[in-house]
Parts: structure tokens; C-alpha cells; sequence
């Protein structure tokens, strides 16, 4: 093999491996953003069998979340030009309401934050220890402030909601509104979704900005509780 024929392999080969080392790099993001949008639970909803009627003396008093509730968040963010939807979950959330003549008239939502997890454990662990600081902040509260009419849930319909309140979280209380639906499902539980949005900078939290990945300054909080008595 000749000089210039020699010259033109390596050539061709050095071409090839910039050609695949710029393929992957493009790749790799795609395929990331794919695997965890793929992974992204949806919004929580109520179940399709959430019909049932409560009659109103059945319905007053105070209503506990069920090991079957849970709570997280829902972040976007830009991974090399990828759009990123991620959703963390956890059980470790503890739910009080009281109903009095048709009417929430209290009610709060604990969620232990430390326990929110997602499928990338080293997403996990910035969220915790540099995010929101779970060592220091281990909780977030939301905290009914203005009674609810939800006489339309217990009457059988699946009822939209608008809770007023607070959310407590990093340490700091903002007041809030949260998105919901109501019904009574079958076996006379009451279950409530929604979400919470809520922008990071008013609680104190920095939204990550690593060059290679952004963060939205914006999110929401959603919670899946299942009620009983």
C-alpha cells in the first residue's frame, strides 16, 4: 500500500470516528430525553370508577389519606436542546380534610420530600441535598385556607375544585391555589387530585443550570389522595 492510499485510510477512518463521535453526542440526548419522558407518570386523575354518592351525614367529620395516596412533582427541563418532562413520587404523604354540611372546611397535606424519587438516583440526590435541602427542610405542607363547596362530589358527580391555602416548602409559606377534582369512589371513599403550581425562586430554591441542562424556574406539586373514615 502506497503513501497517498495510506494517508487516504487513516483519513477516512478519522472522518468516520468524528462522524460517530458527533452521532452520539447528538444521539445520547435524544435518547435520554425519550427514556425519561417514556418513564414521566401522568398528571394525577381520578379514577374512572370515582361515581359513587355519600349521603351528607355519612359525609361529615374528618377524612385520612390512605396508604394508596401519594404526592411528588412535575419539572421541564432542556438537556442539550431535549425537552425533559420529569416526575418524582412518593407514599410518604399524610392527608387530613374535615367536611361539615357539604363543605371542606379543613384540610392539609404532608409530604415527606426526602422520600420523593425518581428513576435517576442522581437526580434524586441533588434534588435532596442541594435543591431543597431535605436535611434541613424535610417537609412540605399544604394548608387549606378558605372552605370548598364539594356537595356536588358527595351527591355522585365528579366535581372541579379550587383549593385556596398555603404551601410551606424549603422553609418558606406562600399562599397558593391548587387545580382539583373530587368524587366519591366506590366503597364510600373520597378522592382528591390536583396539582400546585408553584415558581422555585419564591420558595427560595435555585432551578439547576448546569450548561448542559436547565431547569424550569416553574413546576408544580401533585397529590393523589384517597380518603376514608
Amino acid at each position: 500500500m502506497g503513501l497517498r492510499t495510506r494517508t487516504k485510510v487513516i483519513i477516512g477512518i478519522s472522518t468516520g470516528v468524528v462522524v460517530i463521535a458527533a452521532a452520539a453526542a447528538i444521539a445520547g440526548p435524544v435518547i435520554y430525553a425519550n427514556t425519561v419522558n417514556g418513564q414521566a407518570e401522568a398528571a394525577p386523575s381520578l379514577a374512572p370508577t370515582s361515581s359513587s354518592s355519600l349521603a351528607a351525614s355519612d359525609a361529615d367529620g374528618t377524612w385520612t389519606s390512605t396508604g394508596t395516596s401519594f404526592a411528588g412533582y412535575r419539572v421541564h427541563e432542556v438537556l442539550q436542546g431535549q425537552d425533559v418532562n420529569v416526575v418524582g413520587r412518593t407514599k410518604d404523604v399524610k392527608g387530613t380534610a374535615e367536611v361539615d354540611g357539604g363543605s371542606l372546611t379543613k384540610a392539609t397535606v404532608t409530604v415527606q420530600v426526602a422520600k420523593i424519587s425518581t428513576p435517576e438516583s442522581a437526580r434524586d440526590e441533588y434534588f435532596r441535598s442541594t435543591a431543597l435541602q431535605t436535611d434541613r427542610f424535610p417537609t412540605a405542607t399544604f394548608t387549606l385556607t378558605k372552605p370548598v363547596d364539594v356537595s356536588k362530589a358527595l351527591d355522585g358527580t365528579k366535581q372541579d375544585v379550587t383549593l385556596t391555602g398555603t404551601m410551606e416548602l424549603h422553609g418558606v409559606e406562600q399562599p397558593v391555589t391548587a387545580d382539583a377534582q373530587v368524587a366519591v369512589a366506590e366503597g364510600g371513599t373520597v378522592q382528591v387530585a390536583g396539582s400546585v403550581p408553584i415558581t422555585f425562586s419564591d420558595y427560595g430554591v435555585q432551578a439547576p443550570s448546569l450548561g448542559f441542562v436547565k431547569v424550569d424556574g416553574k413546576g408544580s406539586v401533585e397529590f393523589s389522595l384517597d380518603l376514608g373514615k
